[in-house]
């Protein structure tokens, strides 16, 4: 697989999230994003969101998100799963020894195992990139 590399500035300060901190007008270093969000690049993939079940979790509608499918999913990971052929995304979670699909919205029904004759865990989402300038 040929990955191209993009070389991003980094500003050499971080921005406060609590009170302001004077501006740097320079850029120390650049970086390369795929080197920080993506550990196995033959095993991981791009999906766009369609759809508001994990809005509780800041995934949101046309949200992309990166999957892993090299990873071991464990309860607590949000994951991309097939259920009866199609795919979702949900949290899997794990309550009485049962492992079900954990809607993030109210408005979802949550995915028993049991009641599914087939479920596959297709990867873990790793990061999800969310556009905040609407």
């Amino acid at each position: 697989m040929d990955v191209k590399r993009l070389a991003i500035p980094l500003l050499s300060d971080g921005v406060s999230a609590g009170f302001p901190s004077p501006a740097e007008d320079y850029v120390e270093e650049s970086i390369d994003l795929n080197e920080h969000l993506i550990q196995n690049p033959f095993s991981t993939f791009f999906l766009r969101v369609s759809g508001n079940s994990m809005i509780n979790s800041g995934i949101h509608d046309k949200d992309l998100i990166i999957v892993d499918k090299s990873l071991i999913a464990k309860p607590g990971n949000i994951v991309i799963a097939m259920v009866d052929g199609e795919f979702t995304i949900k949290r899997l979670s794990k309550k009485n020894n049962s492992f079900y699909l954990k809607a993030e919205n109210h408005n979802y029904p949550d995915i028993d195992f049991s009641n599914h004759s087939n479920i596959q865990i297709w990867g873990v989402v790793i990061y999800s990139i969310h556009n905040l300038y609407r």
